[in-house]
């Protein structure tokens, strides 16, 4: 279950740096998806977080993504996003049963975006959303933020897939 995952270069330059560590994140979150059936992809094993499953977890990283490229740094709508809606704080790791493996094209289709969007802006570049404080942040900070959230994810992903199968391993 170890596929091919690849740091950036050590002599990066900050843009494929960033993106590089994101991109290895992102790797590592569908790699601990891999070989998971549906049942378990939306089985809690944390009691005190039942929406921690495998597929949540995937659907949350997906409108996180959305949240802070497509809405906070282009300015985009955010009511097509759940993390903004009013029914409720978590409604972007609710998955409502649907499959893993399209959570997983969704989440895919999301980071090919994030990254167009990173290719054609400037790491000075600010949000333009001017509703929320953190659209404040310039790229650089949206990306950084980016990397520690998809990595704490992707550890809870490795601790959640431990736990319903056994399965463990980082490279």
């Amino acid at each position: 279950m170890t596929p091919e995952l690849k740091r950036p270069p050590l002599q990066a330059d900050e843009r494929t740096a960033l993106v590089g560590w994101l991109d290895l994140q992102r790797q590592i979150l569908r790699w601990k998806c891999e070989g998971v059936g549906e049942e378990d992809a939306h089985r809690s094993v944390v009691p005190t977080s039942p929406l921690m499953t495998m597929a949540g977890l995937v659907s949350h990283m997906r409108w996180t993504e959305h949240m802070w490229l497509e809405v906070l740094f282009l300015g985009g709508d955010e009511k097509q996003n759940p993390a903004f809606g009013e029914s409720s704080e978590a409604a972007d790791w609710v998955t409502d049963g649907r499959p893993l493996a399209e959570l997983l094209a969704e989440y895919e289709a999301q980071c090919t975006r994030s990254n167009e969007i990173v290719a054609a802006a400037s790491l000075d570049d600010v949000g333009r959303h001017s509703g929320f404080y953190s659209a404040g942040a310039n790229l650089r900070w949206m990306l950084i933020h980016l990397v520690e959230e998809t990595g704490r994810h992707a550890g809870h992903a490795d601790i959640v897939r431990e736990l319903l199968d056994g399965t463990k391993g980082y490279y």
